[in-house]
């Protein structure tokens, strides 16, 4: 056992303290609260901010600055946002993908983390894969799909491809697209103005958007969609992504204040008229400050003897715009009551990395002004805490109860199973994340979710005085993250996989100030996420890494059989599913994977699990063919994805270097539409020819063995 001592200081004391009051009296709240089964199908709302730090919203920080009334302090306000976490539940420590949007975002629509994503590091404008994405998912259990706001992973355009561009969102699942479709358009915020192409599907429009403030713009779109889409089809449930391009980038204020009122009636609407399409753009771009800003006062030497001096205007501009979202989710959520969508909608609200030093603009701007990083380090770029953990707020009145706090760790990529759960269709078998419908609920037993981050980037951790001296200017270049339990291993600058990991407890050391790894008792964590961290991704060539021609190290089970765990199921699979998490018909053991032995003539789906014994170190190669569709995984990482689009016959391979010893495998099948079932599972080495994986290299835990049960 071990303690850490309190952290000190005004960020990491004060108002750490107050927080965990605040938290304290929010989490009473769920005592005897009790809710009805929520009604299935619920609509689901995804909103994303662009460089929003967790600190930068009122319950995660921005409150406990604004209590602790220190004028050295500035503080703003996000009353909506804190509104949308008294109706519901706060999730503290959720993680982004990556502490940049474009891998990100991709990984978040992917459902996969870094390790497997196909977007990595800075990869901007780069075609998202094509493969299952949240929108894809939906589509296929019955939703309608829509994307409004940035995109950024559109790939390069051509007029071969479908739509313009290989990654449009309407080659991705989503049915209907309105935003802008670059990375670098969402830099400013005035589409016409500003001469950023704007897309209405694949048509650019922006010629007809004059004065159209972009935060308003994608709000005033999104209700037009949602009603109309409940004036055609109400019985249809809706999946929207709403991917806001503030406050990031150049700090452009709105054209006028917010519209009072909200909903149908109020806030911003969509008039549909060239040249005037929304109802505030009828202001001069650029000029309105909110009054609570512009009057707003701090003390800039800390020192009480000294007058207060008003905020610099590029801050008063950065809380204007965080208020404007603010103000536009307000809108969003009275629009859902007004057509009584309120009780069974998922509204999910986030961030798609940490807070950002940049303002586009002459004067400089620090986020050390808000604490937009909250009680961590780092910024936007960074794998401290700072640059990846942005918290979520998360409403859904008939199924997640009100007023709760939860510390459960969980990220961008568990979203996919999660919405799936939520919507009555398996996780595809390739997805990284796990369902947490449970900790929404309030209810079940929550599996643990994996945190993984990699991301190279050239520059350094600032060195603000805020930072604990440490992370000061530290050099990022290579780095990496993964959690295990409370604890954080990360790695700056990394040049070979021998480099350690610095261990830092989170939860009570929210600002990593005391690396514990070189405590004896941590040795131990030491080797095990530096053996995971190779065991849960596969290399990209478009992003290397200093560790990708490392061996992926074996595991020591206890007692062995021969043989494979097997599980049979009957019914019928959209994709390659995680099976693992559904009820089987029968299972039993097997020698190989064996189609013939495993399914009955109902059966449509197969699960082989256990261990494969790499005879020797080096590289192998594992080739799949199927009727339907399969997937191989080797311990966490995907090694052959033969599901989406994989035509049937044809072969999937993937290769994996491996150290001598036991792998944890899991083989997923789905049968193919013609009912003749074939699942072909061979490998090869430099140091072995092709063959079918043989019986004697397939081995399963003897204490987790299953007894065969009964067909039917």
């Amino acid at each position: 056992m071990y303690s850490i001592s309190p952290l000190i200081g005004f960020r990491s004391a004060k108002l750490f303290g107050m927080l965990a009051v605040l938290s304290l009296a929010q989490a009473c709240v769920l005592s005897g609260v009790a809710f009805a089964e929520p009604p299935s199908r619920p609509n689901i709302l995804f909103v994303l901010a662009d460089d929003l730090g967790i600190g930068d919203v009122g319950v995660f920080w921005q409150n406990a600055r604004s209590e602790a009334g220190d004028a050295a302090a500035p503080w703003h306000r996000t009353p909506h946002f804190d509104a949308l976490a008294r109706g519901g539940l706060q999730l503290r420590q959720h993680y982004c993908s990556a502490p940049v949007c474009a891998p990100s975002r991709a990984s978040f629509l992917l459902g996969v983390h870094q390790g497997h994503a196909n977007v990595r590091d800075n990869q901007f404008d780069k075609a998202l894969e094509d493969n299952h994405t949240v929108a894809s998912v939906l589509k296929q259990a019955g939703y309608a799909t829509a994307c409004i706001g940035k995109w950024g992973l559109q790939g390069k355009r051509s007029k071969a491809a479908t739509n313009g561009w290989p990654g449009h969102p309407m080659n991705r699942g989503f049915e209907y697209y309105f935003g802008y479709i670059g990375h670098g358009h969402g830099h400013k915020h005035y589409p016409k103005e500003d001469g950023k192409p704007l897309y209405d599907g694949t048509q650019e429009v922006s010629a007809e958007f004059d004065g159209c403030y972009t935060t308003d713009l994608f709000t005033a779109r999104t209700k037009k969609w949602i009603g109309d889409h409940c004036d055609s089809n109400s019985d249809q449930p809706f999946f929207l992504y709403l991917a806001f391009d503030t406050p990031h980038a150049i700090l452009q204020l709105p054209p006028g204040p917010f519209p009072p009122g909200g909903g149908r009636t109020g806030g911003v609407q969509w008039l549909g008229e060239p040249g005037q399409m929304i109802n505030t753009a009828g202001g001069e771009p650029d000029t309105y400050c909110h009054p609570d800003y512009v009057s707003a006062t701090w003390d800039h030497d800390n020192d009480a003897s000294t007058p207060e001096q008003p905020w610099p205007d590029v801050y008063q501009r950065y809380a204007t715009d965080v208020r404007r979202i603010d103000d536009c989710v307000g809108d969003l959520m009275q629009f859902l009551r007004d057509l009584e969508l309120e009780h069974n909608t998922l509204v999910v609200f986030t961030s798609d990395n940490g807070p950002s030093k940049e303002s586009y603009l002459e004067e400089p701007y620090k986020p050390t002004f808000f604490d937009s990083y909250g009680p961590h380090d780092g910024i936007k770029r960074d794998l401290w805490e700072g640059g990846i953990r942005v918290g979520a707020l998360v409403h859904w009145p008939a199924g997640v109860p009100a007023g709760r706090v939860s510390d459960q760790p969980c990220a961008f990529w568990d979203w996919m199973p999660t919405f799936a759960d939520i919507a009555g269709v398996p996780t595809p078998a390739r997805s990284d994340g796990v369902s947490l419908t449970p900790t929404l609920r309030g209810a079940g037993n929550q599996p643990p979710p994996l945190t993984y981050i990699e991301y190279a980037q050239g520059g350094k951790t600032p060195g603000y005085d805020e930072f604990t001296p440490e992370h000061q200017g530290r050099r990022r270049r290579q780095m990496q993250a993964i959690r295990v339990g409370d604890l954080m291993g990360v790695r700056y600058n990394i040049e070979s996989h021998a480099d350690p990991f610095e261990i830092y407890d989170v939860v009570t050391d929210p600002q990593q100030t005391k690396n514990l790894a070189d405590q004896p008792e941590f040795e131990a964590v030491q080797r095990q996420i530096s053996d995971r961290v190779l065991r849960v991704r596969r290399p990209n060539t478009s992003a290397r890494r200093p560790y990708d021609n490392e061996l992926v190290p074996p595991v020591h089970p206890a007692c062995v059989e021969p043989g494979l765990q097997w599980r049979g199921y009957q019914e019928s699979f959209p994709w390659v599913a995680r099976l693992e998490e559904l009820q089987p018909s029968v299972s039993g053991r097997t020698r190989r994977p064996n189609l013939a032995e495993v399914l009955g003539e109902a059966a449509t789906g197969a699960l082989f699990q256990g261990f494969i014994d790499a005879p020797v170190d080096g590289e192998y190669i594992f080739h799949l063919t199927t009727d339907g569709g399969a997937l191989l995984r080797i311990h966490e990482a995907v090694v052959v994805d033969a599901d989406f689009g994989y035509q049937p016959g044809a072969e999937a391979s993937g290769a994996i270097r491996l150290q001598a010893g036991k792998h944890p495998m899991r083989l997923y099948y789905r049968s193919g539409p013609a009912g003749d079932r074939a699942l072909d599972f061979e490998w090869s080495s430099d140091r072995m020819p092709r063959q079918k994986v043989p019986a004697e290299a397939l081995f399963s835990d003897d204490n987790a063995a299953e007894k065969p049960q009964k067909r039917g």
